[in-house]
């Protein structure tokens, strides 16, 4: 008998004509893992799906999307121009994901535009990521002041049941603080500027506008700097790299807001939320004082980019049992990247070692330079929420907690907890009005706690 000849694949229709998964939908939020698999089982590697209204590929292979962030032959740009799509001005002009795709920032552009670009935010970050550095010191220092103000205001308030949001009252504002150090604006004047960038992420019917605002404040701050250089990221920046145009900067800037602002927010939050749900080591790593691989499993078991942004093909390339046109956008999906059997398998839960090979801060040319910055950041809030706080339990059960609906981000719209209070709980607690007042007295004597409740209070103001 001879030998069977393997049949060529069947052709398929074009990525616009296929049928598409919705990306967003209920099992994306609440059970990613079920998600993930089903579109593994049924296309492979790769899936045609909806993104708020636009088909793309979604990548779900821990392989094919390590060799697309590499892209060692070349086949891949993050131009937006190289979207065919785009070109030919099918994309709705209200689709909520325009201004994330047209920032131009380091993060869209190819070849030696990006190079020069991550030049600058190499030497702009040295400052802040090398230890040895006054910066870094003076900046882990102030982290540490503004996590430990933080939890004092969380255990004044939190009543005789010791309740809390980790998201709102500490995993988002901190890093929020951390922002105005680096911009140099001061430690509380980057809130509206934060808020903006939430909605964008989040991709919602306001994105747009927000992101205009954010736009607006950033090229302000960035054209002071190039007046007057300071100490902080943008003037190092601008010493590196002294042609930087101001537009340029105010786009580096704005991807900034969401790299400190909210990826490591998410960060943060996702990492206390592993520790307490205890399934994925992350609570066996932080009991035997490795912080840094408790991370490391939080990043893997949740990474706060689930899904990177897109990138096109630049001419057809074959991914899985699909032919992907050139000009066809793809995501690439860590988050489904680290359910897939080739990575999941190398570090079991009940390991508290695990590879570091995860791709929450992706990896190759387009990497994180940010990814030390963010660590540290994390580092310093979850060491000091565990050492404040003991008895610390989720409030609600963990598939209770509400997962915020994103394209990009998996991350908390907020992490109830509970904990055994410390001091005396009886104390009357402030009104809003009371609250208020004092804030603007402790403003007038230029005290730390004014920021802190004053970021506090913006944090729910956004919410409501």
């Amino acid at each position: 008998m001879e030998p069977q000849t393997p049949q060529a694949e069947p052709a398929h229709p074009p990525l616009e004509a296929l049928a598409v998964q919705p990306l967003l939908n209920h099992d994306y939020e609440t059970r990613p893992a079920v998600f993930y698999e089903r579109l593994r089982e049924e296309y492979g590697p790769v899936a045609p799906v909806d993104v708020l209204g636009v088909p793309a590929w979604l990548v779900v292979g821990y392989t094919q999307t390590l060799d697309i962030l590499r892209d060692a032959r070349g086949n891949w740009s993050r131009r937006v121009g190289t979207w065919r799509a785009y070109r030919d001005g099918a994309v709705p002009a209200d689709w909520p994901m325009l201004p994330v795709v047209e920032s131009d920032n380091c993060g869209f552009r190819d070849g030696a535009d990006s190079t020069r670009l991550r030049g600058a935010w190499s030497e702009g970050l040295r400052p802040f990521q090398d230890r040895s550095r006054p910066e870094a010191k003076a900046l882990e220092q102030a982290v540490r002041r503004y996590a430990d103000e933080l939890l004092t205001v969380i255990a004044e308030s939190g009543g005789r049941a010791g309740e809390a949001d980790l998201s709102a009252q500490y995993a988002r504002p901190l890093p929020l603080m951390v922002i105005g150090r680096l911009l140099g604006t001061g430690a509380g004047d980057g809130d509206e500027l934060i808020t903006d960038l939430w909605r964008v992420m989040d991709a919602g019917p306001d994105a747009r506008e927000a992101s205009v605002r954010l736009i607006e404040r950033v090229t302000d701050l960035c054209a002071a700097r190039a007046r007057t250089p300071g100490e902080d990221l943008p003037s190092y920046m601008l010493a590196a790299v002294p042609d930087l145009t101001t537009e340029e900067m105010a786009a580096e800037m704005a991807m900034l807001t969401g790299l400190v602002g909210d990826v490591t927010a998410t960060l943060i939050g996702n990492t206390i939320a592993e520790v307490l749900i205890g399934e994925t080591g992350a609570r066996d790593s932080l009991s035997s004082g490795m912080l840094q691989e408790a991370i490391n499993r939080a990043a893997a078991a949740n990474p706060p980019m689930a899904n990177l942004a897109f990138r096109w093909a630049k001419a057809d390339v074959r991914l899985g049992r699909f032919q992907i046109a050139a000009g066809d956008p793809v995501m690439v999906s860590p988050a489904a990247a680290h359910r897939d059997p080739a990575f999941a398998a190398g570090g079991g839960p009940d390991s508290i070692y695990s590879s570091r090979a995860h791709l929450a801060w992706s990896a190759g040319p387009h990497a994180c330079l940010g990814r030390d910055l963010a660590t540290t950041i994390t580092t310093i809030a979850v060491e000091q929420l565990f050492d404040r706080f003991s008895g610390l339990r989720l409030a609600v059960p963990a598939d209770l907690l509400p997962w915020r609906s994103s394209p990009l981000i998996r991350g908390l719209r907020s992490l109830p907890v509970t904990y055994d209070p410390v001091g005396d709980p009886s104390a009357p607690q402030p009104s809003p009005a009371a609250e208020e007042a004092a804030e603007q007295e402790d403003a007038g004597e230029g005290g730390q706690n004014s920021l802190v409740r004053r970021v506090l209070r913006m944090m729910r103001l956004s919410q409501s």
